[in-house]
């Protein structure tokens, strides 16, 4: 995040406290790192989460691409954006039984709206529980539906 922001450690540290004692992040620790989350049961949750949406264009996935698909059992948002990081990218899996074609032709049209590149990768429901558990393992991935 040093980088990124281009702010010392302790200055980041020190915002991140601020957000853990306003209720906006948990924390755990792992050895000597202390690890910070999201508390998905503040009040303000939802509306931070939507801001997020707009900003990067995950709304208008929503409503362009995944509501039109059919049969979707779930998404998730993996990569950069689900690590919280910018990104011209939005990678996505999605779980269902998805018509191919129409998801390509309806991601051209939201990659236009959003002004960026969306790649998924399709499981059947079948597929996707025999990989479930390393593809949640991943330490940044967000389900969106």
């Amino acid at each position: 995040m040093e980088s990124e922001f281009g702010e010392s450690t302790n200055s980041i540290r020190l915002e991140l406290n601020k957000f853990e004692e306003a209720g906006l992040l948990t924390t755990s620790a792992n050895g000597n790192k202390k690890i910070f989350k999201a508390n998905t049961k503040h009040p303000m949750f939802s509306d931070i989460q939507n801001i997020l949406m707009k900003y990067t264009g995950l709304d208008k996935i929503g409503e362009q691409v995944i509501t039109r698909l059919g049969n979707v059992e779930a998404v998730y948002l993996v990569g950069e954006l689900a690590k919280g990081m910018d990104s011209p990218i939005i990678d996505l899996i999605l779980v269902g039984d998805i018509d191919k074609n129409y998801l390509i032709n309806l991601t051209e049209k939201a990659e236009k709206l959003i002004n960026k590149k969306i790649r998924f990768v399709i499981y059947s429901y079948k597929e996707f529980e025999l990989d479930r558990l390393k593809l949640l393992a991943q330490p940044h991935l967000e389900v969106l539906h």
